[in-house]
């Protein structure tokens, strides 16, 4: 799908996938990948840190195929050459990966590009690129286990960034049941939720449970 096809899936549903097979009860990320979509989840990220190169291409050619026959968006977590290997539609990047021009030079004009910003002068340099990204990240909202490094940013930077992001923005970090309806309040049409998903025992019915709680 084309750029503007892959937002159009962004914006159609509100919660947003992420893969975390350690974090998965023991199935794979195509089985939990799989319920994803059958959910409802139309906008789904690889993020697989410590495989292989070899792992993660049999891995996301698998996974492309999956989200094309459920014609959802699939990118890639930080690795360019790998979403240009198993055409992705696009990639999402942190702050201290490639600059968010050099991957656009690298992937052409039509993949999406998300960008995750932590504090409002990363904002601000987002939406100095809205022609070159097409959504930010924000967070981690609340402390999360699958960056245990990074401090959370609080509600008042989502609310920040509802008022001044010039793009789409997706919330992420740390985001539960119990919690993403404050999240919602706080600006949020998007977010991301990850161990509360690919932990639980029934995968489809958390992520109905979330996105009736989005509504």
């Amino acid at each position: 799908m084309n750029r503007q096809e892959a937002m159009a899936c962004f914006k159609s549903f509100p919660i947003y996938g992420i893969t975390a097979e350690e974090l998965s009860g023991g199935r794979s990320n195509f089985e939990v990948v799989e319920a994803m979509l059958e959910a409802g989840i139309r906008f789904v990220q690889y993020r697989e840190k410590t495989k292989s190169g070899l792992a993660r291409y049999d891995e996301c050619r698998k996974l492309r195929e999956l989200t094309r026959r459920y014609q959802a968006a699939f990118v890639i977590d930080d690795f360019v050459d790998l979403a240009l290997a198993v055409d992705a539609d696009g990639v999402h990047i942190g702050q201290d990966d490639l600059p968010p021009e050099a991957v656009r030079a690298l992937l052409g004009p039509d993949k999406v590009i998300g960008w995750s910003t932590h504090e409002p002068g990363e904002l601000q340099a987002a939406n100095a690129l809205g022609n070159i990204i097409d959504y930010v990240g924000v967070g981690p909202v609340y402390a999360t286990q699958t960056k245990a490094e990074a401090l959370p940013v609080g509600l008042e930077y989502v609310k920040y960034a509802k008022k001044n992001a010039a793009l789409p923005l997706v919330a992420i970090g740390g985001i539960k049941e119990h919690n993403i309806q404050l999240v919602k309040e706080a600006g949020a049409a998007q977010v991301c939720v990850v161990s509360e998903i690919t932990g639980a025992e029934d995968i489809r019915g958390k992520i109905q449970a979330l996105a009736r709680l989005m509504d």
